[in-house]
Formats: C-alpha cells, sequence, structure tokens
C-alpha cells in the first residue's frame, strides 16, 4: 500500500518538474520579456523596396476572339499579374508589338521580366522575346541583377533561343492536369526557385499533384542535355512525366543568370478557376506564394531605381481587367491592349 503511495507521489514529482522546465525551456518573444526594447531595422540599402515586374503581352485576347477581335489587340492574363504582385511587386505592361523604342523605353522601368504562357512562336512575337532577353542577359552582365521567369511558352521560346534549334520540342501529353515534380538526383535546391520550401513540401511536390500542367510540348531530359548551348546555360532541377509516363523537363535554372524556366504553371493555383484540375489545395497554394515570393526577391536585388512619375504612368493599374470567367473555361480575367498609352 505505501509502496503504491509513494510511486504515486515520485511521478507527481518527475511530472511537475519536467513541466516546469519545459516552461523555462520555451522561447519567450521580446514583448512577452516585459522589457520594452524593441526597434524597427533600418532598411537593406541595397535592396529595392518598390520592385517592378514587366510583363510581355501576347498576340490575340486570351479568348480566341471572343472578348476582342482586333487584329492588333495583345493581352495579359491576370493570374501572372497577381503572381508578381502577391510577392510585393507592382506589374508594367510590355506590349509586344508597339514601338520597339517605346517598349525598350518601358524595359528600363522595370526590375525582371516574365514571358508568359499562349501559343506564338514566330514573326514578331519571337523576335522581341529573343530581343528582350538579349536586354535581361545584358543587364546583368552589365552588374544589375535583373531576373527572368519563362513560363510554358515562354521557357520554350528561351529553349529555342538558346539551342538556336526552332524544332527542339516534340508532343507530350500534358493538357490540363495537375501532376508532381521529380526533382533530378542529387540536385541542389539552393540558388533555385525551391530553395527556401520547406522541407515537408518539397516531399510533396514529388508524392501529390500540385501543379498544373497545359501544354503540348516538351523535351526530354537527354535532348536537353544532349544540346551544349543548353546544358551550358540551363540546369535541370526537376522533371515530370506526360499522360504516356514520358518525361520531359519541367523546371530549369540557369548556371549563372537568375533566369528561370517552367514547363507548368505556377501562377494558376492561387489566381485562376477554369478547370478542375487546377490544384486549390492550401499546399498547392503555397507553392504559388513561394514562387511569387522568389521572383520578386531577386527583383528586389536589382539597383534600377527610375523616376516614380515615369513608373506610375506606366502601371497595370492604369489599364482595366476584363472578366471573362462566365464560359467556365480559360483564364478568368485577362488585360487587353489594343492601343498605346505611355507618358515617358
Amino acid at each position: 500500500m505505501w509502496r503504491f503511495v509513494w510511486s504515486l507521489l515520485l511521478l507527481f514529482v518527475v511530472c511537475k518538474d519536467t513541466i516546469v522546465m519545459a516552461k523555462s525551456a520555451a522561447i519567450l518573444l521580446p514583448s512577452q520579456t516585459g522589457v520594452d526594447d524593441s526597434v524597427c531595422s533600418a532598411p537593406d540599402p541595397s535592396l529595392n523596396y518598390k520592385p517592378v515586374i514587366g510583363i510581355l503581352t501576347h498576340p490575340g485576347d486570351g479568348a480566341t476572339g471572343r472578348l476582342n477581335n482586333d487584329t492588333n489587340a495583345s493581352y495579359i492574363a491576370a493570374s501572372y499579374v497577381k503572381l508578381a504582385e502577391a510577392g510585393g511587386a507592382r506589374v508594367i505592361p510590355l506590349i509586344y508589338n508597339e514601338p520597339e523604342e517605346l517598349l525598350f523605353k518601358k524595359l528600363e522601368l522595370v526590375n525582371g521580366v516574365i514571358f508568359t504562357g499562349g501559343w506564338a512562336k514566330k514573326g514578331l512575337y519571337f523576335d522581341v522575346v529573343k530581343k528582350i532577353f538579349t536586354r535581361a542577359l545584358e543587364r546583368n552582365d552589365g552588374g544589375e541583377h535583373f531576373p527572368v521567369y519563362a513560363i510554358c511558352l515562354g521557357f520554350e521560346l528561351l529553349t529555342m533561343i538558346i539551342s538556336q534549334n526552332t524544332d527542339i520540342f516534340e508532343k507530350v501529353d500534358a493538357k490540363n492536369a495537375a501532376s508532381s515534380l521529380q526533382f533530378v538526383e542529387n540536385v541542389s535546391t539552393q540558388g533555385t526557385v525551391f530553395q527556401r520550401f520547406p522541407p515537408e513540401l518539397l516531399k510533396k511536390l514529388t508524392t501529390d499533384c500540385l501543379v498544373m500542367q497545359n501544354h503540348q510540348f516538351g523535351i526530354s531530359p537527354e535532348n536537353f542535355e544532349g544540346n551544349s548551348a543548353l546544358s551550358r546555360f540551363f540546369k535541370i532541377v526537376t522533371t515530370c512525366l506526360d499522360g504516356n509516363r514520358k518525361a520531359y523537363v519541367s523546371t530549369v535554372q540557369s548556371q549563372t543568370y537568375p533566369v528561370t524556366g517552367f514547363q507548368w504553371h505556377p501562377e494558376k493555383n492561387a489566381f485562376e478557376w477554369g478547370s478542375s484540375k487546377i490544384p486549390h489545395s492550401e499546399d498547392a497554394v503555397h507553392v504559388t506564394q513561394l514562387i511569387a515570393n522568389y521572383l520578386v526577391g531577386e527583383a528586389r536585388k536589382s539597383q534600377n531605381r527610375p523616376s516614380p512619375e515615369k513608373v506610375l504612368s506606366n502601371l497595370i493599374y492604369n489599364y482595366k481587367p476584363t472578366y471573362c470567367g462566365y464560359e467556365g473555361r480559360g483564364y478568368d480575367e485577362v488585360y487587353i491592349f489594343t492601343q498605346q498609352r505611355s507618358l515617358l
């Protein structure tokens, strides 16, 4: 009997001491210590806290003429704008068919560029992408940190430009489908778009369908590595399997420049609803947020600080988006451009 009582008392003392130790080991935040010594950190002078991202428009209205059939029309899906804004940047539209002098004056106002998805692979659009990409590399070579995000068609165009082969892509079965990402063996995520992903989310990316695919062209890892120009410029970070279990390159990072290519759509998870296949889970939305943070984090390293007046007069806030989600397919919102608007 007494042995039992003493055992209970000993257990109580041990548990009480454990609780006390746990409380004493808890980390107290400065505001919880009762001492008010908080001081706002000074801004880092090497960073640009008002970054602006340029997004190149794409031919058409984004709805096969349903919204605007002007032959000079071009558009930006609003989800790309929201991607940049989600990371803390503003956007200036780079209208692909406006006078080249005006286009490149606008390019001087931004701290990074997004090439979007779409279909145009030749003519004026191809030439403009090539010129902007060349200028982006020149700015980096000149000492400015100038990031580029190339998504879907954008990635295909950069691959064609770097490889100097317009026929390098082949058909894949990856239209309107969610997928996982497979990281290349022994690849380091440091210095890539995935560098700040929590380990648990990185793991889920390889097992869960957290990214959206909507393309019909891809390039195999073997063909990518087999092109010396591509393998010198980019390293493969992830691959995907299409509907026929055929592997294709899905994420690449430049070896020397802040250039990232995606053969998937990081902007759709949080901002597009026109397909039931788009992942909208908390993890999927977290992927979009981290992708946005990385882009804008890189843009903050740019020291390009143009006059606020020129930036304000060219921001996308000077335009109104068109809602086109009634069809239940395609984009939810697009910005359509049919005429010049600039106060440069």
